[in-house]
């Protein structure tokens, strides 16, 4: 009896030993496995941070640099210095305020995640968001309105957008702004009963009243008066093109055709036939190319380039800009929740159309091109005294001509041995 009651006393003693192993063993598994999940947390936390820094800074630095090239390759060019870039000029100058003075602090607030000023620069910072996200958009409103009267009524455009207009215009766009950003934030208009200011934090709680007022001004409104606008140009854009290929045919024909008259004169002055060129002979073109109309052409033809640009940019605007206004009033007005990553996509969306801009510049316009090249060359260069490029140049190269020397051989080689063989076998009937 007493061997069975030690037997059985061991094996209880055994099976408590196996018990606490294994659950020691089991917890230090869990253990492992939390330390494990953890770190890879905190792997991912840092990968993630580091992306958000460097996107953010990408941004930053591109709209810092992108618009100073902007502001100096219009003052280093006279033929950049025309009435519609200086609101381009004006609008560069702001979206570098919008770097300096609005990314830089939303930046430091979505890396460190809490607010590292004074809550006095943090009504500093919302007013100045504010302020500056509307005269980028009054900037491009100003723009819509210089391109029309361009191109839609040209000849009341010298009377109308005279510089004492455009400064106006100018001081208009860097004023109207401050009536919706700094008075309401700064005397607590904007925000509600509610609002509850913390320590190490900087929201921007705004009530519907002010929400639907301050998108209004800053965007529904301009972009609305911008689109109609953009709406007549491109019309009347279109109207002017199909008038120009109904009056003077196939553009290409121009420089062929001065190159007929410029032959028949050559051939006249050598003792030939004095018989002027009919219309039919030249061709299907119902007027002659004179100095003017190919001043005119090429003007024309410019204003309508410029006039796409602009569009691509007022378009690129309200791409990158729509998604935060209608963020912003469903949040406000109708208390629609959103996850925080979309509230920091759609603040940086529309940073990013600062950035945007001088790189639509130096795609789309060739004249900006040129001359971000000329001055980037320069900028790189510690002893150059390179001169400004001569963009006058750029009308002699334009790809209509480079057209015109393609075709030469299809159509006004052939053209001209017809009519030279016709010529002479007038000549050999008459002698």
């Amino acid at each position: 009896m007493g061997s069975k009651g030690e037997s059985d006393s061991f094996m209880f003693s055994s099976s408590l030993i196996s018990t606490a192993i294994s659950l020691n063993f089991s917890g230090n598994s869990s253990f492992v496995n939390a330390t494990i999940a953890e770190e890879e947390q905190e792997w991912t936390d840092v990968l993630l941070l580091v992306f958000k820094a460097t996107v953010m800074g990408m941004i930053i630095i591109g709209a810092i640099f992108g618009n100073l090239l902007v502001i100096v390759s219009v003052m280093r060019h006279r033929k950049l210095r025309i009435i519609t870039n200086y609101f381009v000029v004006s609008l560069a100058f702001a979206d570098i305020l919008v770097a300096i003075a609005v990314m830089t602090f939303n930046a430091s607030l979505q890396l460190t995640g809490h607010w590292l000023f004074s809550q006095f620069m943090c009504d500093v910072w919302n007013s100045l968001d504010v302020y500056f996200s509307t005269a980028s958009i009054l900037h491009l409103c100003c723009i819509s309105v210089d391109r029309y009267y361009a191109i839609v009524r040209p000849l009341k455009y010298p009377i109308n957008m005279t510089k004492r207009v455009v400064a106006l215009m100018l001081v208009s766009t860097w004023l109207a702004p401050a009536v919706i950003s700094f008075p309401p934030i700064f005397c607590g208009w904007y925000t509600t009963k509610d609002h509850q200011i913390r320590p190490n934090e900087c929201n921007f709680e705004v009530n519907p009243w002010y929400a639907l007022f301050s998108s209004s001004v800053s965007f529904w409104i301009p972009c609305t008066i911008m689109i109609f606008t953009y709406l007549a140009i491109f019309k009347e854009a279109n109207r002017q093109e199909k008038q120009i290929h109904s009056r003077l045919g196939n553009p290409a024909l121009l420089q062929h055709n001065g190159e007929v008259l410029s032959s028949r004169s050559a051939r006249s002055s050598s003792g030939g036939s004095s018989k002027t060129l009919t219309m039919h002979e030249v061709g299907p073109m119902h007027t002659q190319s004179t100095p003017t109309k190919d001043r005119n052409i090429i003007k024309m033809k410019r204003e309508h380039k410029a006039a796409r640009t602009l569009g691509i940019i007022m378009g690129t605007f309200i791409l990158c800009w729509l998604p935060f206004f209608s963020w912003y009033v469903t949040a406000t007005v109708f208390g629609l929740g959103y996850p925080d990553w979309v509230i920091i996509l759609v603040f940086w969306v529309g940073y990013f159309n600062s950035t945007l801009n001088p790189l639509i510049y130096a795609y789309f316009n060739r004249e900006f091109r040129e001359a971000f090249r000329n001055t980037l060359q320069c900028a790189f260069c510690s002893l150059c005294r390179r001169p400004p490029s001569d963009l006058d140049a750029l009308d002699m190269r334009r790809p209509s001509l480079r057209y015109d020397d393609r075709t030469r051989s299809v159509y006004s080689e052939t053209y001209l041995k017809h009519i030279d063989r016709r010529r002479s076998s007038e000549l050999g009937s008459s002698l």
